[in-house]
C-alpha cells in the first residue's frame, strides 16, 4: 500500500451519500412517563416506551439521583414523539436565544439554523456532507438567553441521529428506539457546563508533557529520521515535548507491531527520544490484519472477540493492512484482550498512545464504515444490539480499553491518549468515557485558510460539549501550505490547548523550520509564549479535570450579557484572563473593561505572525521561564503576571504538582490562591491561601510584573510576606 494512500482515500469520502434526515407523516407525540429533578437545577425527563435495558446510558457517569418534582416555574419541558416508530424530541427554546453545542462540527460558533448529523465519520478536508457530520457524536445543546442565563439539554441515545437547531427549537430525530432527556437551567452558560461535567464527569489529569509542542508527520520513517527531527527541535532551540509516530512504523500495517526495516529496535528510539528531553506518541488503530501467521488476529480468532455480521460471521472490512478484522469493545472479554495487547507495547518505551481511525473507518462498504445490521454482543450492562446502535460509541468504547490497558501496564503514569473519535460523556457501569478517556483533534483538515480559521469555533464548540482538551493539526494536514499560512497558524495554533503540528504523506514538511528563517523565529516566539504560560496551562488543567471548564473559551463566556459577542469567533479566550486574538483579525467584537496588551517575548509585539495577547483587569496569571521541554524546571522562578481592575485589585491562582503518577490525589500538590491591591503608588502582592502538601522548589519566592498604562513595573521577593511593586 503507497504511503500516501490517506491523502487519496479522503477524495473518496466525498462520495458518501448523506443522512437522509426523516420526515413521514407516521410521526407519533409521545407522552412523558416520568419528570424529576436529579441535581441542582437539573431535570430528567422520561417518554412512554423507555426501556433502559435496551438503551443504556453511555453519557452519564453515574446515574444521578432523583430529588423531587419539577419547580413549579420550570419552562423547559421537552416534547417527545416517534416517525415511523423512530424515536425522536424537541426543546422549545424562549425568543432571542443563542445557540451553541454538538460537539465537533464545521460552521460557525453559533448553531442557530444548523443541523448536524450524528454519525461518527471519516470526512477528509471535512468534505462529507458539506461538514455536517465529522469523527464524533455530542447529542447536547446549549442555548445562552438574551439576560445571560442558559441552558443545556442532553438527548441521551447513541443511534444514528440527526441534531437540528432553529430559532425557536432544538430538535433530534433518531433512527432508535425511545430515550430519555436532561435538562440543565442555570445563572450562566459557565454554569452550565459545569452541569453538563456534573452529569457525564471532567475529563483526568493527563501528564504535563502533553501541554507541550508536539511535532507529527505521516509518516517520520524511518528511525533516524525521527531523532533527526527531535535533534533539529533541540539544535534550533524551538521548544518541543513529543514527536509522534503515524502508522508506517508498523510491519505491514499490523497494530502492536514495528516494521523490522524501518524500527527495528523501537526501544532504543525512545530511549534516544527520553534522553533529548522528548516522549513520543505511536498510533494505534482498531483493525487487524487478517494473517493466520498474525500474533493479534490469531490470538483475537482464538478468544473470538470479533465483531459479527448479522449471519453471524466475522466481519472482515477492508482498512489499511488490507482485510482486518475489528474487535468487538461492547464484549467485556474483548476489552479485557485489547487492553492487555498495550503491556508490550508499553514495554518498548512509548509514553503515549493515537487511536485513530476508529469510527471505524472501512474502504470496501457502502457507508465506508461497518454494515448497520452488524452484531455487537455486549455484555455486563450493554445488551446486545446492531451496529446502527454502537456505531458512535465505537471509538470512545476502544479508547477506554485503551485506557484500562495502559493503567495496568503502568499504573504508576497518567496515561495520554489522542483519539479521532468519540462520544459525549461516560459510561455509567465503567466510569469512564469520551473525555474521560481521551483527548482529540479536529480531524483531517486542510492546509487553507478557511480551515485555519474554522479551527477556532471547532474547538471552542468542542470545549462547550465537555471535550476540554483539543486542537487542530497545526499547519494543516492535507494540500500543502506556505509560509504566509503556517507563520498565521501556529502564531495562534502554539494556545490550543493540544498543540500539534501534523502533515499527511505527499506534502510538503511542515515542521517549524519548513518555511525559512522568518517563519522559522515566528514559531519559536510562539511556542516560547506557550511554554511561559504552561503553569496557566496546566493550572486550567486542574480546572478542567475538577468541574469540566474548557481551557479554551469563547468570547462571550467574558459578558454573556453582551450580545455583541455572542456570534464572535475569530479570537478566544484562555481561561477568564487571557485573550488570543489572531494576526489575521482585522476586526472584532472585544468585551468590555480593561484587557491589556501582554508580551512575554522578546519580538513577540513587532512579528507580523504572532496573536496579540490581552490580560483581563482583576487577573493574576502564574508563569515560568523558557523552558526547551517540560523535564526542565519551569518555575524557576514563579513569575506573576497582574493587571489591576477599575479597583486596583485582582486574584488569581496556581495549581502544581509532579507533573505525572497520582501523588496528587493524596494532596501532594501545590495550590496558591493570590492577591493584589493597589496602595498609594504601590501595588502588593501576596499568597491568599494555600492548600496541598507539595512546596514549590523555589519556595515563596517570585517575580511580580504589573501591567500598567504605563508599561510594566516589577519586583520580587516572598509572597508570604508579600511583594511590593512601585508604580
Amino acid at each position: 500500500m503507497k504511503s500516501n494512500l490517506r491523502f487519496k482515500l479522503f477524495v473518496a469520502c466525498l462520495a458518501l451519500i448523506a443522512i437522509p434526515a426523516t420526515v413521514s407523516a407516521a410521526t407519533k407525540n409521545v407522552k412523558i412517563k416520568h419528570s424529576v429533578m436529579v441535581g441542582n437545577d437539573i431535570a430528567k425527563f422520561i417518554p412512554k416506551g423507555y426501556d433502559a435495558s435496551k438503551i443504556p446510558s453511555l453519557a452519564i457517569v453515574k446515574e444521578p439521583q432523583e430529588q423531587g418534582k419539577l419547580p413549579s416555574g420550570w419552562k423547559l419541558i421537552p416534547e417527545f414523539s416517534t416517525t415511523d416508530g423512530k424515536a425522536n424530541a424537541v426543546l422549545r427554546v424562549p425568543d432571542g436565544t443563542s445557540l451553541y453545542g454538538g460537539g465537533e462540527v464545521t460552521g460557525p460558533l453559533l448553531r442557530n439554523g444548523k443541523t448536524i448529523k450524528l454519525w461518527n465519520t471519516d470526512s477528509g478536508a471535512y468534505g462529507v456532507d458539506n461538514g455536517t457530520r465529522l469523527y464524533q457524536s455530542h447529542p447536547w445543546m446549549m442555548g445562552v438567553r438574551k439576560d445571560g442565563t442558559a441552558f443545556g439539554i442532553l438527548f441521551d441515545t447513541t443511534w444514528k441521529a440527526v441534531l437540528s437547531c432553529t430559532d425557536n427549537k432544538i430538535e433530534l430525530r433518531s433512527e432508535g428506539v425511545p430515550f430519555r432527556v436532561f435538562v440543565i437551567d442555570r445563572e450562566s452558560p459557565q454554569a452550565v457546563v459545569r452541569g453538563l461535567a456534573e452529569l457525564t464527569g471532567t475529563t483526568p489529569m493527563i501528564p504535563r508533557w502533553a501541554l507541550g509542542y508536539h511535532q507529527c508527520r505521516f509518516s517520520y520513517q524511518p528511525d533516524s529520521r525521527v531523532i533527526e527531527v527531535a535533534d533539529t527541535f533541540r539544535y534550533k532551540r524551538i521548544p518541543c515535548d513529543a514527536i509522534w509516530m503515524d502508522i508506517d512504523y508498523m510491519d505491514g500495517y499490523r497494530i502492536f507491531t514495528f516494521s523490522p526495516e524501518k524500527f527495528p529496535n523501537p526501544k532504543a528510539v525512545n530511549r534516544d527520544l527520553h534522553l533529548r528531553g522528548f516522549h513520543s506518541t505511536w498510533m494505534i488503530d482498531p483493525g487487524a490484519k487478517i494473517d493466520p501467521n498474525y500474533f493479534v488476529y490469531k490470538s483475537g480468532t482464538e478468544n473470538d472477540i470479533w465483531v459479527k455480521t448479522a449471519k453471524g460471521e466475522n466481519f472482515h472490512g477492508d482498512a489499511w493492512p488490507g482485510a482486518a478484522a475489528f474487535p468487538d469493545f461492547t464484549y467485556p472479554k474483548a476489552q479485557k484482550w485489547w487492553a492487555g495487547l498495550y503491556k508490550d507495547f508499553l514495554a518498548q518505551g512509548v509514553d503515549g498512545v493515537w487511536n485513530d481511525v476508529n469510527e471505524p473507518q472501512i474502504n470496501d462498504t457502502p457507508n465506508k464504515t461497518m454494515p448497520e445490521d452488524n452484531i455487537h454482543r455486549g455484555g455486563g450492562d450493554l445488551p446486545q444490539g446492531t451496529h446502527l446502535q454502537y456505531h458512535n460509541v465505537y471509538g470512545m468504547l476502544m479508547v477506554r480499553s485503551s485506557r484500562e490497558g495502559m493503567l495496568s501496564a503502568r499504573p504508576d503514569k497518567r496515561p495520554f491518549i489522542l483519539t479521532r473519535s468519540n462520544f459525549l460523556g461516560a459510561c455509567a457501569q465503567h466510569a469512564f468515557g469520551g473525555q474521560r478517556y481521551a483527548a482529540t483533534w479536529t480531524g483531517d483538515n486542510g492546509s487553507t485558510w478557511e480551515h485555519m480559521k474554522l479551527s477556532i469555533p471547532m474547538s471552542l464548540t468542542l470545549g462547550l460539549s465537555g471535550q476540554p482538551i483539543s486542537g487542530a493539526d497545526i499547519g494543516g494536514f492535507l494540500f500543502n501550505a506556505n509560509g504566509d499560512l503556517f507563520g498565521n497558524w501556529i502564531g495562534f495554533g502554539a494556545f490550543y490547548p493540544f498543540s500539534r503540528g501534523h502533515a499527511c504523506a505527499g506534502t510538503n514538511n511542515k515542521e517549524p523550520w519548513a518555511f525559512g528563517p522568518e517563519v522559522e523565529k515566528a514559531s519559536r516566539i510562539a511556542i516560547e509564549r506557550r511554554y511561559i504560560l504552561l503553569p496557566y496551562f496546566y493550572t486550567l488543567m486542574h480546572e478542567a479535570a475538577t468541574d469540566g471548564m474548557p481551557i479554551m473559551r469563547p468570547a462571550f463566556f467574558a459578558d454573556p450579557k453582551d450580545l455583541s459577542l455572542r456570534a464572535e469567533e475569530q479570537y478566544f479566550l484562555v481561561g477568564d484572563n487571557l485573550m488570543v486574538v489572531p494576526a489575521f483579525v482585522e476586526k472584532a467584537n472585544y468585551p468590555k473593561g480593561i484587557w491589556r496588551e501582554l508580551s512575554l517575548v522578546d519580538g513577540d509585539k513587532t512579528d507580523k505572525y504572532q496573536a496579540n495577547l490581552k490580560i483581563r483587569g482583576g487577573a493574576i496569571i502564574p508563569t515560568g521561564k523558557v523552558i526547551q521541554n517540560t523535564t526542565e524546571e519551569s518555575l524557576d522562578p514563579l513569575t506573576l503576571i497582574v493587571c489591576l481592575d477599575e479597583n486596583g485589585k485582582a486574584q488569581g491562582e496556581l495549581y502544581w504538582d509532579a507533573g505525572d503518577g497520582w501523588d496528587f490525589q493524596k494532596k501532594q500538590y501545590c495550590m496558591q490562591k493570590y492577591v493584589a491591591e493597589k496602595q498609594g503608588n504601590s501595588v502588593v502582592v501576596k499568597i491568599a491561601g494555600q492548600d496541598g502538601l507539595m512546596s514549590l522548589k523555589s519556595g515563596n519566592m517570585a517575580i511580580v510584573k504589573v501591567i500598567t498604562d504605563n508599561g510594566v513595573r516589577q519586583a520580587s521577593g516572598n509572597l508570604t510576606d508579600g511583594i511590593e511593586v512601585k508604580l
